[in-house]
Formats: C-alpha cells, sequence, structure tokens
C-alpha cells in the first residue's frame, strides 16, 4: 500500500483518503508487488494515477465519474471512451478546519420554516432516504443502518412527515467526512439544502469530525461558501456512460 500512497499523494480528496485509509470503497493496481498505476473506485467516482494504463478500465462497471490525475490520464480516457464519455468540470473545496462560524451557522438553521422539521439520520430516515432516487445518495455507500450509524452522521428535513432535503455522509476518512446534499424537486430554492448544511456542519464540529466538501457545480460552490468554504480549484471529470 505504501506505493499506491504515493501514486496518490498529495492528492487532497476525501474519497481517496477513504480509500487509502481502508474505510470504503476498492483499489485496483497494475501490479500487486510493484504498482505504478492504480485506480481507486468508491462510490460514483473513479480517480486515476501514476502511468496511464488502460487495462485498470477493466474493472469499472456501469456510469462513473472518472477523475483523471494529469493531461496524460486525460487524454487515455478520451482515446479510449471517445464519445462514451462527456468531459466536465467539478469544483476542490479547500479544507480549513477554523474557517466556519457557528453562529451564522445556527441563524441559517434557525430561519427555516415551522411546518419543516428539521431531524438528525436515524433508522426511520435511513429507510426513507433509501426509498426514493433522488435521496438514495444521501445512505448509499453504507450496507446497513447499523453501519451507517457506527460511521456516519446526517442532517434532514421532513415536511408532513416525508423526507425533502437532507445533508450526510457519503464517506468516511480519518477524522472527516464527505458531504452529500440533495433536496427533493419540488423542494428546492426554498433554502432547505442551506439548512440541513448548516445543521450538519455544526454536528460535525461538535464530534470533531471535519465535513469536507467537494461541489458537482457552480450552484453547489455558492452553498458552499454561503456555509463559510472557500474554492480551491476547477478539476477535470469525465462522466462515463454505461452501454
Amino acid at each position: 500500500m505504501n506505493k499506491i500512497d504515493i501514486l496518490f499523494a498529495d492528492w487532497d480528496e476525501a474519497l481517496i483518503w477513504s480509500a487509502l485509509q481502508g474505510y470504503m470503497g476498492n483499489i485496483i493496481s497494475n501490479n500487486d508487488k510493484n504498482p505504478d498505476s492504480a485506480m481507486i473506485d468508491i462510490g460514483d467516482f473513479c480517480f486515476f494515477a501514476g502511468k496511464p494504463d488502460p487495462n485498470l478500465f477493466n474493472s469499472i462497471n456501469g456510469s462513473k465519474l472518472l477523475i483523471p490525475r494529469d493531461k496524460y490520464w486525460e487524454t487515455l480516457i478520451e482515446n479510449y471512451y471517445g464519445e462514451r464519455v462527456s468531459k466536465t468540470l467539478r469544483y476542490a473545496i479547500k479544507k480549513e478546519p477554523n474557517v466556519f462560524n457557528k453562529e451564522k451557522l445556527a441563524t441559517y438553521i434557525k430561519t427555516i420554516d415551522n411546518s419543516f422539521e428539521i431531524r438528525l439520520f436515524e433508522q426511520e430516515i435511513f429507510e426513507m432516504a433509501r426509498s426514493e432516487a433522488w435521496s438514495t445518495d444521501l445512505c448509499s455507500q453504507f450496507k446497513n443502518y447499523l453501519d451507517y450509524k457506527e460511521k456516519a452522521v446526517g442532517a434532514v428535513i421532513l415536511h408532513q412527515g416525508k423526507l425533502v432535503s437532507g445533508a450526510s455522509t457519503y464517506a468516511v476518512y480519518n477524522s472527516g467526512i464527505e458531504i452529500e446534499i440533495d433536496t427533493k424537486p419540488e423542494y428546492r430554492r426554498k433554502g432547505l439544502a442551506t439548512v440541513c448544511g448548516a445543521k450538519l456542519i455544526l454536528e460535525c464540529l461538535e464530534r470533531k469530525i471535519y465535513p469536507s466538501w467537494d461541489a458537482h457545480d457552480l450552484r453547489s460552490v455558492a452553498l458552499a461558501e454561503k456555509l463559510g468554504y472557500h474554492l480551491d480549484s476547477a478539476y477535470v471529470t469525465y462522466e462515463l456512460f454505461a452501454i
């Protein structure tokens, strides 16, 4: 594993840390004893580092987001997959442990309308999240509720007893989590994601774990910045479509 660690060194990505630290995901290399190329497959993502090797693509199943370490991997992905991939950008958010304003985050939570109920994840919430397509990623990386309870934390909003928005753990690493935020389509643009995000961040700070954020688009960047984060940089991502 030391050689795999070297391939992914200085890549400040929570999902990579999760796999390297043995929490979640799979690591595939081109040589068990002396690897110079490797892929981390975790959730919807595949990260590639080292010498570009198309043989690693044989281990990919279904639709994925492919994250290349450098231009050489970009070229290989484009040449190998052709029209099966679509090039886009994601946005890395800085990891700054002391950046959050707790009073401001608490203020966001107080703005929620009385018709909504905010709660932390429990088994009932876990089952609700798994039952609808829009919310499955709030807990999709965990085998069951006991697995989630042991490793994760999440906050949700209910309306008339139904789950309508949530911020939860997508992945776990040493002293931190990767945040996933989703809102039911008909409840978007009501500030619910802000409330859930604020509640989850405060809960993480209380538990002394870091709430890592990675943005899939500029709207996600804007929400992150509203909650206290700062943009680091954009990075190339390829959406791989299943055949």
